[in-house]
């Protein structure tokens, strides 16, 4: 089964960082929440608490990570670069060649790395100026190698669907997406 982490820092987006974790956990995908406050508990922008599945200080490694993912949100985003830790994971992630995802404003996690050097990808309108040396495409989710990136609260459903697509393929996904009723929207 595959295993994905996603970071939370105060001040996520909530359905940025919430969405994903339930479509993958549908599919039947072993996805993690990774507090970064140092308590179980985060704090979303928009004053929701949750209870985060771990600490990051209680896990010494993340080589079983098949992808890292992290959702936007302000000051979540900021939050998320200020955590060194976490940065020397996500390169460590991506020396592996292994699945990163960022969505909304996290993006410039990726770019203040330069993991998206001469890369296509996609942020909340503004935050392109934080990918460094970036192909800012402004669309709802962007892959390039193994790096998607998502535009905002509104790309959060298909950017999830295609995350999960990667684990379990395109058919399984589909069903899904017919039982959440997200197809209905697909065909209007």
């Amino acid at each position: 089964m595959a295993k994905v982490y996603e970071f939370l820092a105060d001040g996520f987006e909530e359905i940025e960082g919430l969405a994903p974790v339930d479509i993958l956990r549908r599919g039947g995908v072993d996805i993690k929440t990774v507090s970064i406050t140092g308590s179980e508990l985060v704090e979303t922008s928009h004053g929701v608490t949750i209870k985060a599945d771990l600490k990051f200080e209680d896990i010494s490694n993340f080589d079983d990570a098949d992808m890292m993912l992290l959702p936007g949100g302000m000051p979540g985003a900021t939050n998320l670069n200020n955590h060194k830790l976490l940065k020397k994971a996500l390169l460590e992630q991506n020396a592996k060649g292994k699945r990163i995802g960022a969505i909304c404003a996290a993006p410039m996690v990726l770019g203040g790395l330069g993991l998206l050097k001469n890369k296509k990808a996609t942020c909340s309108p503004g935050f392109q100026k934080y990918m460094i040396d970036a192909h800012y495409t402004a669309e709802l989710f962007q892959i390039d190698g193994n790096i998607i990136t998502g535009e905002g609260p509104a790309a959060t459903l298909p950017y999830a669907y295609k995350i999960l697509s990667f684990f379990v393929g395109e058919k399984a996904t589909e069903d899904l997406q017919e039982k959440m009723q997200y197809a209905h929207l697909m065909n209007k």
